[in-house]
């Protein structure tokens, strides 16, 4: 079995002692919950620390004892928060489908992955007490973000984020909801041109390297960051996120079943690249994207959820 690494609290470490310590003759000498300082480390982790309590004295405790005391706080708060348990998956706002269904690459073995946002309500908000970033079901494929996380996620350019404001396949959206879709393009700017581009550059590297191990690379994944190039060429020349990609369909599908010879392969992704290129020249987006209407409408969400 393999030994599982902790590293060491250096000198000076504040920490919480978390089982009382006892001297040879079984009297307390400090009880659980104590702080200290460390004031000897170990060499490895199988011995014991010294510890410097406030009281003058020093002990020796195992590391399976020790904890570090932002850590100890940290823990505390997030426990009593755990008492809180609001239905989120109530306060979902916007439910859409992204993916190959979207896409119209879908096969019978597709699955059907659902993405959105929830606003959390105004009590969780102003409380102590965190709320997820992100609420996920793995087996069900899903994914709501939390109001101002897809808000800044969008602003970033995200592809994943971008698609959710442009899918055609939309099966829940409120009020609140429809009138950020209708700002939508507020989200677009040059950005997308770095954060398509980088992305696509970052995972062709990997694919890259896949062809060099095994001779062949992930071919769904490769069709996807074509599909994504396609995307962010069209979003710069046309002020829209195209999610479906019917016209492309058959070239893409041929992709993923590894019909098309890596080189060929390679050479359209670089075609596409050029492609980006003047795209972004002569694109009308602005340089960033309209963070004062994006600020404007998540202050007005917060209002919404009291």
């Amino acid at each position: 079995m393999t030994e599982r690494f902790e590293w060491i609290f250096p000198i000076g470490t504040h920490v919480v002692i978390r089982a009382e310590v006892r001297d040879r003759q079984g009297d307390l000498v400090c009880p659980a919950g104590a702080v200290g300082t460390i004031a000897k480390a170990p060499v490895d982790g199988t011995h014991s620390y010294r510890v410097f309590l406030p009281d003058g004295l020093e002990v020796s405790v195992r590391r399976q004892n020790l904890s570090l005391r932002k850590h100890v706080q940290r823990e505390d708060l997030k426990h009593a928060g755990s008492t809180i348990d609001p239905d989120l998956y109530g306060r979902i706002i916007y439910r859409c489908v992204v993916g190959s269904v979207a896409y119209g690459l879908a096969d019978e073995g597709s699955d059907v992955d659902r993405r959105g946002f929830y606003l959390p309500p105004a009590d969780l908000h102003w409380s102590l007490y965190d709320f997820p970033a992100q609420l996920e079901n793995a087996e069900t494929e899903e994914c709501y973000w939390e109001i101002r996380k897809f808000i800044t996620m969008a602003l970033k350019a995200n592809p994943n984020v971008l698609e959710c404001l442009y899918t055609p396949i939309i099966e829940l959206s409120t009020p609140l909801a429809d009138e950020l879709i209708s700002g939508r393009t507020a989200f677009l700017s040059k950005l997308i041109y770095q954060t398509y581009n980088g992305y696509v550059m970052s995972q062709f590297k990997r694919l890259k390297q896949d062809v060099r191990v095994t001779g062949a690379p992930r071919w769904k994944h490769a069709m996807h960051l074509i599909r994504l190039l396609l995307a962010g060429i069209k979003a710069l020349r046309e002020g829209i996120v195209p999610v479906e990609v019917r016209e492309h369909r058959e070239q893409l599908l041929a992709v993923k079943r590894g019909e098309l010879p890596w080189q060929e392969l390679e050479a359209w992704r670089l075609s596409l690249h050029g492609e980006f290129d003047r795209a972004f020249e002569s694109t009308a987006l602005p340089e960033r994207p309209n963070y004062q209407w994006a600020n404007d409408f998540l202050i007005r969400a917060r209002r919404s959820a009291l």
